[in-house]
């Protein structure tokens, strides 16, 4: 038996049935030659998929990370542990389902939204996979979705990567639960994950900054506050403001005892973010929402601005949001904010130096009807940002990252506060890096999209994730069905939105 993580046991102490806690996503393939020919629902294509399905819950081997139920006994006074299940039943975890004719994505995304919004069962392993047939084109899809307690959506993302290959033919490629994992494998629960953006674990690489913490381990809360307390009073406010405008609050810790620290980092923060429909109570009912776009169009208005690609994409989705909730008559006078994982390059990073990680709060310039000058403003914003943060050590960029994410936490548990408070911000947008290689298959069939599906709880009712593959950028976003009303009307706002910014000059 395996302690829970204080960090894990946060996504399951704040689940509910209004606010699942866990993250997924839609892979789509294509039929390999000889499955099917082309018209809906050939009979080969179902034997094709129910052949991949037998094979699938006849799989030998499980990796230990999906053989962990969570256990909250008297017994361990309130904490939470991880036990393994001898008796997995993977036809319960795996399932086998057909979209209602003629499977266009229309049908796909709606049975996508009403998994995406059913809780895990906490008495099983918190994962499901589901191979989903009849999708038009001779395509299917997968689904899958484990709890955040398990696994950040990053390392999900590199697990689904790593059962992929380049190779059409090769056919015996296993599924990501049965992937083999070590001793010691760092995905497995309690061990937290070393890197990455939206990491839970470790501090990834170089100096941790902590006197006697060990490189690339979990530092402890007097840790934690000891690096807090060392950052000079102007980095603690300029990096303050960075993530959020909490300049005047956190240059006060430099100056306190740990015990007063501790007492603050707990206190609510002043938010800047203005109230919008996406920062009020959900329901349980999720909508998700999906397509891709080539990474050439938002390179060649990267090209044109100077931006980064990111800020492109964080332009793109700025002008949809406006565009929504104008449609909405829901758009407010105050410019929207967004909470953004950003990947710090310093000029000491080489080979095997990888990325510094970090968030940041940006402003996405929701107020400004001129694409030029809101791409501008965003250019500024990310860029003084990534400026005051790349000046911090990797621990100080996990503390300011924390302090980010945590200032979501009342409105998302506290009853009645969602919606009735200033938020911390408006929206997460995440944009993760995906395969490098393309094309890529799965058991011979190519790999057309990948989709993440993450959270959205109360105070934040709108996720949009996205990642890369095949030199094209595939959106996922993911809402409640009663707070954000026509989630799929976004996309084509973010068509809009892409199409002004291309016609800047």
């Amino acid at each position: 038996m395996t302690a829970v993580g204080p960090l894990d046991a946060m996504f399951l102490g704040g689940e509910s049935r209004e606010q699942p806690m866990h993250v997924g996503g839609l892979m789509l393939f294509e039929l390999p030659d000889g499955a099917g020919r082309d018209h809906v629902f050939p009979e080969s294509s179902r034997d094709f998929v129910s052949r991949l399905y037998h094979d699938l819950v006849t799989a030998p081997q499980v990796n230990p990370l999906f053989t962990q139920r969570v256990r909250n006994r008297a017994a361990d006074l309130g904490y939470w542990s991880w036990e393994q299940d001898d008796a997995i039943d993977l036809e319960y975890h795996v399932r086998l389902s057909a979209l209602p004719r003629p499977g266009r994505f229309r049908e796909l995304f709606e049975l996508t939204s009403r998994l995406h919004g059913t809780l895990l069962d906490r008495h099983r392993p918190l994962w499901e996979m589901h191979l989903i047939e009849g999708v038009e084109g001779r395509r299917f899809a997968i689904y899958s979705k484990i709890h955040h307690s398990m696994i950040d959506g990053v390392t999900a993302l590199r697990w689904m990567q790593n059962t992929l290959t380049t190779d059409p033919t090769r056919t015996n490629m296993p599924a990501t639960y049965a992937l083999p994992g070590g001793e010691g494998d760092p995905s497995l629960p309690g061990e937290g994950v070393a890197g990455g953006a939206g990491s839970r674990g470790g501090v990834a690489g170089g100096d941790s900054g902590v006197g006697g913490a060990a490189v690339g381990g979990v530092p402890t809360p007097g840790e934690l506050l000891a690096a807090v307390g060392r950052l000079p009073v102007h980095t603690l406010g300029a990096a303050a403001h960075a993530v959020g405008g909490a300049g005047r609050l956190l240059a006060d810790l430099a100056g306190l005892p740990p015990a007063g620290l501790k007492s603050l980092l707990h206190s609510t923060m002043p938010f800047q973010a203005p109230r919008t429909i996406f920062n009020g109570p959900v329901t349980g009912a999720r909508r998700f929402a999906a397509q891709s776009w080539p990474i050439e169009r938002l390179e060649k208005v990267r090209a044109i601005t100077g931006a980064t690609l990111n800020d492109v994409l964080l332009a793109m989705c700025s002008g949809a949001l406006r565009n929504y909730l104008l449609e909405l008559n829901a758009l407010p006078d105050k410019a929207m904010t967004a909470m953004v994982p950003v990947s710090l390059r310093t000029s000491a990073s080489g080979p095997g130096g990888g990325n510094s990680l970090a968030t940041l709060i940006a402003d996405l310039a929701t107020d400004e009807a001129d694409p030029e000058r809101r791409i501008r403003r965003i250019m500024t914003s990310t860029a003084q940002a990534k400026s005051v943060l790349a000046g911090l050590s990797p621990l100080q960029n996990l503390i300011v990252g924390a302090l980010g994410f945590a200032v979501a936490g009342p409105g998302a548990v506290l009853p009645g506060v969602a919606g009735h408070t200033t938020p911390p911000y408006n929206i997460v947008i995440s944009n993760v890096p995906g395969p490098t290689e393309s094309p890529l298959y799965w058991n011979g069939s190519r790999l057309l999209g990948m989709y993440p599906a993450s959270i959205v709880m109360n105070g934040q009712a709108l996720n949009i994730s996205v990642t890369s593959y095949a030199h094209h950028l595939h959106f996922g976003l993911i809402g409640c069905r009663r707070t954000v009303p026509h989630l799929q009307r976004m996309l084509g706002h973010l068509e809009t939105s892409l199409a002004d910014l291309e016609n800047i000059y």
